[in-house]
């Protein structure tokens, strides 16, 4: 099984050594460096991709099946995959859905939800954040939240709201914000990778580039 998973990172690399040569990519104009690069929490070998994002924020949620794509396309022996909510605008419920967001991670129902609070806000309205071009009034509630995931994930809503409460998730929030900052991320979606490269799909130029992009980088710190 490991000799299999060695040959498929061969290839992949091989693939991205390819474009490394004739990379079209620019840094500072489709790419940016982290200065100072920031230090990951992934073990030794590892890649780390991380997105910025809010389930609040309308890019995101158009971009979430070019994230599921690219996170489809690297290798996942080599490369581990951490999305970072942001907070910026609470008027738009950004904050309440960072908090949501770790709750969900600290109930380790994260992965199977996370492209379904998407559609909640963007698609089925049941988590909308606006009301044709208006923002909805009121916003969604952490109870709301909870109603959601009781609905998607069975998980009573005491036990979120418990857990979105926490201690643990505050020091998060607050962990995030600070690493954000010092991502030099101020648009969402952002990637950062291994904590030293930052784009966006507007600074990549379009979708395809975005992901071909990430997987060059990614190359780059693969060894």
């Amino acid at each position: 099984m490991m000799r299999a998973v060695s040959i498929l990172v061969t290839i992949w690399l091989l693939g991205a050594g390819a474009a490394s040569a004739q990379s079209p990519w620019t840094e500072g104009q489709h790419y940016f460096l982290v200065r100072p690069a920031q230090p990951t929490s992934v073990a030794a070998g590892k890649v780390e991709v991380l997105e910025v994002f809010s389930y609040a924020c309308p890019a995101c949620n158009h971009f979430y099946p070019a994230i599921d794509k690219l996170r489809a396309a690297l290798p996942a022996a080599r490369v581990q995959w951490r999305f970072l909510p942001a907070a910026w605008h609470p008027e738009e419920d950004w904050k309440v859905f960072q908090r949501a967001y770790f709750a969900a991670l600290a109930l380790g129902i994260a992965d199977r939800t996370h492209d379904r609070v998407f559609d909640a806000v963007w698609k089925t309205g049941e988590l909308a954040t606006m009301d044709g071009n208006q923002l909805k009034s009121p916003l969604p509630s952490l109870a709301d939240v909870a109603h959601f995931y009781e609905s998607v994930a069975k998980l009573k809503p005491g036990e979120f709201l418990a857990a979105a409460h926490s201690f643990s998730v505050d020091a998060q929030m607050r962990e995030a914000d600070a690493q954000i900052a010092a991502y030099q991320a101020d648009s969402t979606p952002t990637l950062i990778i291994n904590g030293k490269y930052r784009l966006t799909p507007r600074s990549a130029g379009d979708e395809e580039q975005f992901i071909a992009l990430a997987k060059w980088l990614v190359g780059q710190e693969i060894h």
